[in-house]
């Protein structure tokens, strides 16, 4: 053997490198046909790979090739997870560098199909599943995990999956999505990233009696046993990963918002559903207001739908407003509810405890376009899953009482949005500034073209997540969300507004996330909330934390 190949086996058992084909079958390490020919001699791969050595912007045109061939969305999908379990580096450079094809596919729309399909097409199993089975053994569970410093945990239990509801285990869908965006968006580490379901059960019984379901086949937990086990992972995290940001996604409404409610104050954790909603529905709203010339303190808002979306919403818009000097009761009154009885006032009787702070004092209308022929609403936000909701009569009336109506149809995936893009323009006569969840093209009505918004949480929880981890944030506040929401409305530019654009292009990302984080940290020194040092150079620092997917070089 020559000198030269003896080194480079030397460095390479240093390095704790697998040679040969468990090289291959490690995605955080394989590099597939791009491996040279004397990383092949000195790993053991001779033989095991084409000839032919690509360079990994050549792997990439394969990938897109491969990709446009497939005949559905869902067939995407499942390629592309295929990817990211063969080889995470082309995976992560195929995401950022084709951020706006593919965000819709790792995540909404085409997540929620493969949610609602996932024991179906699962290939190989991502993230750790925590079943009622493990009660009592959490801490080992988690310890099963390979990589031993994890930053970022995304958990569910599978109990409101977008719009689409309770689909138990197969919730997996989402936590992974969350934290490729994480990667994709903010630079964070796929090795600092834990996808996490809590499978406490589901009462779909489609799923109970589907064959291939892979969850435990039981009703959910309630009560105390359900408490427990929540509890018990929180404490199990903050023992094996104390570093660890805890972000919760998709649980039932009532249960969100109490977990917030009983940990935002005890641990690193947040609820993007809340919260990162929240944040990004007053970003647009900040962006919107630019075109119209209006202040948000003069704005009457209606939510349709009062869960926890839509009190992450009016929650973030009261702090806005009494941060801009309304009491709180007055912050209060420019936010209105309509559910699925009708508008959400006090003589009701059926209100559910989280929506009794939100009544108002006003006679009860049981359907949405009296609410808005009565309270004349100068923003319409839909976060309510019920398609169709934003029909031609409330659109209509809304432009009737508005001269640039603002339209947030925000619930996901595609199928459950309140309206589309199209039907927004052209029942407003063009007029109105329309953000979604979902993505919808450009709009062309009478000789004009629209570009809508897509209010897309994507935009400020990898911020948010990677100015936590930066400084190692002991708390996520209320003022590091709402400092989020105004550096994104500030990167809007004036060419976007004019396209009717409330957010930026998603090809901004990434800088879009490392101005979020800059100022999340900011927010956390100055809070005293930082177990970091403050570098010299905050928003330098933070960018050269960012991940960027390229070859490492193994000899």
């Amino acid at each position: 053997m020559r000198d030269e190949e003896r080194k480079t086996k030397k460095r390479t058992r240093m390095m704790d490198i697998p040679t040969g084909i468990a090289l291959l079958h490690e995605p955080s390490l394989n590099k597939g046909t791009a491996f040279t020919e004397e990383e092949r001699r000195s790993l053991g791969l001779e033989g095991l790979l084409p000839p032919f050595v690509s360079s990994l912007a050549t792997q990439v045109i394969r990938v897109m090739e491969n990709f446009r061939k497939k005949p559905t969305d869902l067939e995407k999908y499942i390629y592309m997870m295929s990817l990211q379990n063969r080889n995470e580096t082309l995976f992560y450079r195929v995401l950022i560098d084709k951020i706006e094809e593919m965000m819709p596919i790792v995540y909404t729309p085409t997540v929620g199909q493969a949610c609602q399909e996932y024991g179906h097409i699962l290939r190989r199993a991502r993230g750790i599943f925590i079943s009622t089975k493990e009660r009592g053994r959490v801490v080992d569970v988690l310890r099963n995990w390979p990589n031993k410093d994890v930053r970022i945990i995304v958990v569910t239990d599978g109990a409101r999956i977008l719009g689409l509801g309770d689909l138990g285990a197969n919730g997996m869908g989402i936590p992974v999505g969350k934290l490729c965006l994480y990667t994709a968006c903010a630079g964070i580490h796929p090795a600092l990233c834990l996808p996490v379901t809590l499978d406490v059960g589901t009462d779909n019984e489609e799923l109970l009696h589907d064959v291939l379901y892979i969850g435990v086949r039981q009703r959910r937990l309630h009560g105390e046993p359900y408490e427990d086990l929540v509890d018990e992972f929180i404490t199990a995290v903050q023992e094996v990963y104390p570093r660890a940001l805890i972000q919760f996604e998709d649980f039932a409404t009532d249960n969100a918002i109490r977990l917030l409610n009983k940990y935002r104050h005890r641990a690193s954790v947040f609820n993007d559903d809340i919260q990162g909603t929240g944040a990004v529905a007053l970003a647009g709203l900040y962006s919107a207001l630019r075109i119209t010339g209006g202040k948000l303190r003069d704005q009457r808002i209606l939510f349709v739908g009062a869960g926890e979306a839509g009190i992450g919403i009016g929650g973030m818009v009261s702090s806005a407003l009494v941060a801009d000097g309304l009491a709180d009761e007055e912050a209060r009154k420019r936010c209105w509810f309509v559910d699925s009885k009708g508008l959400v006032v006090k003589s009701r009787d059926d209100l559910a405890e989280h929506k009794v702070p939100l009544a108002h004092d006003h006679e009860y209308l049981r359907d949405l376009l009296s609410a808005v022929k009565s309270i004349r609403p100068t923003v319409l936000i839909g976060v309510s899953g019920q398609a169709k909701a934003f029909d031609r009569s409330v659109l209509e009336a809304m432009a009737a009482c508005n001269q640039r109506p603002i339209i947030f149809a925000m619930s996901n995936p595609t199928s459950k949005a309140e309206c589309t893009a199209e039907e927004a323009y052209t029942w407003t006569e063009g007029r109105a500034i329309f953000a979604s969840g979902s993505p919808f093209g450009p709009v062309t009505l009478k000789e004009s073209t629209y570009v809508p918004g897509q209010a897309n949480n994507a935009y400020v929880f990898p911020g948010i997540g990677a100015g936590v981890i930066a400084c190692e944030a002991t708390f996520v506040t209320d003022e590091m969300l709402s400092v989020a929401a105004k550096v994104l409305a500030s990167m809007v530019s004036e060419a976007d507004l004019a396209q009717g654009r409330t957010y930026p292009p998603l090809t901004s990302i990434r800088e879009v996330s490392a101005a979020i984080a800059t100022a999340v940290a900011e927010v956390a020194y100055r809070q005293g909330m930082a177990r970091k040092p403050k570098p010299a150079d905050l928003p330098t620092f933070i960018r050269s934390q960012m991940y960027e997917p390229t070859y490492r070089r193994y000899a």
